[in-house]
């Protein structure tokens, strides 16, 4: 079961096609069937079946599949972390991070971190809460930004940072806010803002009209041009607010602490624990205490 037939493996799950597979892989179609078939002579249980043109994992296909994401992701951990032992400096870092971190908190960090670290290998997935949190549980991503980890995501809080959600939208629009009736702008399905912002509702018992868009800046924008109210992060608005494009409405129970938080897996690497430190020394970076070594729930 050698390294290459799991990423043939796991490149057929993610784009059911052998064509795709390989197009992903660098390889030829041929080469990714024989790897997968030699993991079903391996393993003496089918993993796909052929569905139209294309192939689909078999229940037991998609179960292995799964194993094999966590075994590649463990194995380029360890490149990781050999190669930073050597010099931290001189290894790889992949960060994963939720749509509104990426946007607001990333870019100074990085370009700083570039400037002080230019030798380190900086890779960036920019995702939904479930997507950057199923990063670090199948060991594709060293550190997270995002939200409080989920209770199954083994993990470790290193650093936390403010961060508070309010309720915003356009001058003419938050005068006339009426939590029952007012239409609010929210943001696609996965989003932790958008699951905080149906609670918020399902906890008051209201069901306003809901405009669904797709990415925070959207949001934003719609807002601004008076589309409804929106829950956003106040590092999001900061321009918006003092242009006067957005105020931020006196709903109840608002603002609401979404702390943003950095979380490693259960053995930061050397390189990772470097921009920890990096981050660290950006305003309003705090370490986490022993009570931030495991996941607990309330995600964003």
């Amino acid at each position: 079961m050698t390294e290459a037939r799991l990423r043939s493996l796991v490149a057929l799950a993610d784009t059911g096609s052998v064509r795709a597979a390989a197009r992903r892989l660098y390889v030829t179609e041929s080469a990714v069937s024989a790897a997968v078939a030699a993991l079903t002579r391996d393993l003496g249980v089918p993993l796909v079946r052929r569905e139209g043109r294309g192939v689909r994992l078999t229940p037991a296909g998609a179960v292995y599949a799964g194993y094999a994401r966590q075994v590649l992701g463990l194995l380029e951990e360890g490149r990781a972390a050999a190669r930073g032992a050597a010099d931290p400096g001189r290894g790889p870092l992949r960060l994963a991070a939720v749509t509104t971190a990426a946007d607001e908190l990333l870019p100074e960090l990085l370009a700083a971190f570039r400037a002080r670290w230019p030798d380190v290998e900086l890779a960036l997935e920019v995702g939904s809460r479930r997507q950057v949190w199923s990063s670090l549980a199948a060991h594709e991503a060293d550190l997270v930004l995002a939200g409080r980890p989920p209770a199954d995501v083994a993990a470790t809080v290193l650093a936390t940072r403010p961060n508070e959600l309010v309720v915003v939208g356009a001058p003419d629009v938050a005068a006339g806010f009426a939590l029952a009736r007012t239409p609010w702008v929210m943001r696609e399905p996965g989003s932790g803002t958008r699951a905080t912002a149906e609670a918020y509702l399902a906890e008051r018992e209201v069901a306003p009209p809901r405009l669904v868009l797709g990415s925070n800046g959207a949001v934003i924008a719609g807002a601004a041009a008076g589309l409804g109210v929106a829950l956003v992060s106040r590092d999001a608005i900061g321009a918006d607010l003092d242009a006067g494009r957005l105020a931020v409405v006196g709903a109840p129970g608002m603002p609401l602490d979404r702390p943003w938080h950095a979380v490693a897996g259960a053995v930061p690497t050397p390189t990772t624990m470097l921009f920890v430190r990096h981050l660290l020394d950006a305003p309003g970076w705090t370490p986490a205490g022993p009570a931030g070594t495991a996941g607990t729930a309330g995600a964003r």
